[in-house]
């Protein structure tokens, strides 16, 4: 049978045989960063950045895909309790180098900032062919602020900030304890950061204000906004689970990803239960009742979907009183 184009982008996150990591959910944070240690170790190398981050190298192919990760997503989103790098590497054999921040500190760290200073004077990304950034929210605004030490890097950035000096994003309240951090040192503004970067995408939602002012912070002809309607804050998660993140570093490591590639990626999400599910929400708070049949008619016609099932019973109802006004939706 013929894929669809959206079919061809899902790409599922198969582990090898022999090289499924073991399940470390039930650990403490410190064993499990103990183990994390040793299995940097055979990977190139372990190297904590001060007390609240590491650097996690794996040495492996002239293709470099950093990113900026944290423990709590880690732990609360990888079944192995890897690094989402580990896996985004893993198929193609590249390298990867994870920056990984013990909590909620935006990178903002001397550590972290001399780690880098020491990768430039020792000339670490020119090692390389391809050099990608990679980072969502906290870690998308690191991908992009510290995207500057790399020569012709793409940067793949979901919903992240520009800064959150209120000085530059007084609009944005949401991480208060994160706004008294120091954003005005060294890889600080993110959107001046990524000037001499080869190409910016930026995935985010624009139904959400302090996300799409965010985005709108980065200037130039090589910054690529790319619209990600109805996703709300699970535009990561749900970018990861469709396999478009996967798919979008990929065509970057060649120079091919363009605004046209990575809507054609979004097309997955038609496939996608928990977008359908939330598209199905919006509609009947809404009380669009042709909107759900057209949705539920066209998910029902591909899926098992008793819940759709049920919308369109009640569409149909709805459409079918004397109540109803004409085809609204």
């Amino acid at each position: 049978m013929e894929r669809t184009s959206a079919e061809v982008w899902v790409k599922q996150e198969n582990v090898p045989e022999g090289e499924m990591s073991p399940d470390r959910s039930d650990v403490s944070t410190e064993e499990w960063l103990n183990e994390l240690e040793d299995l940097g170790e055979e990977r190139g190398y372990f190297e904590p950045l001060g007390s609240d981050h590491s650097a996690i190298l794996t040495d492996d192919g002239s293709t470099l895909i950093v990113t900026f990760e944290t423990i709590d997503d880690i732990r609360n989103t990888s079944p192995q309790q890897d690094p989402f790098g580990w896996a985004l590497v893993r198929e193609n054999g590249w390298s990867n180098l994870c920056i990984l921040s013990h909590g909620q500190t935006w990178f903002r760290d001397r550590a972290v900032y001399g780690y880098f200073d020491r990768l430039i004077e020792d000339g670490f990304f020119e090692e390389f062919d391809k050099v990608i950034f990679y980072g969502a929210g906290m870690c998308g605004y690191a991908a992009a602020a510290f995207s500057v030490v790399a020569p012709e890097v793409t940067v793949i950035a979901v919903q992240p900030q520009s800064t959150l000096d209120p000085e530059r994003a007084d609009f944005d309240r949401r991480f208060p304890k994160a706004r008294r951090r120091d954003f005005t040192d060294r890889y600080h503004y993110a959107p001046e950061m990524v000037e001499m970067a080869q190409d910016v995408f930026i995935l985010f939602d624009p139904a959400i204000p302090e996300d799409a002012v965010h985005a709108g912070m980065f200037k130039g002809t090589h910054i690529h906004r790319i619209h990600c309607r109805h996703f709300g804050e699970s535009l990561a998660k749900a970018l990861r689970a469709m396999g478009v993140t996967q798919a979008l570093v990929d065509q970057a490591s060649d120079d091919t990803l363009t605004d046209v590639i990575c809507y054609r990626g979004l097309r997955a999400r038609h496939r996608y239960r928990p977008y359908l599910r939330r598209l199905l929400q919006t509609a009947e708070a809404r009380g669009k009742p042709l909107l759900i049949k057209w949705l539920a008619t066209s998910v029902t016609a591909r899926q098992n979907a008793p819940r759709f099932q049920d919308a369109l019973k009640r569409a149909d109802s709805a459409l079918a009183s004397p109540g109803h006004r004409g085809p609204s939706t």
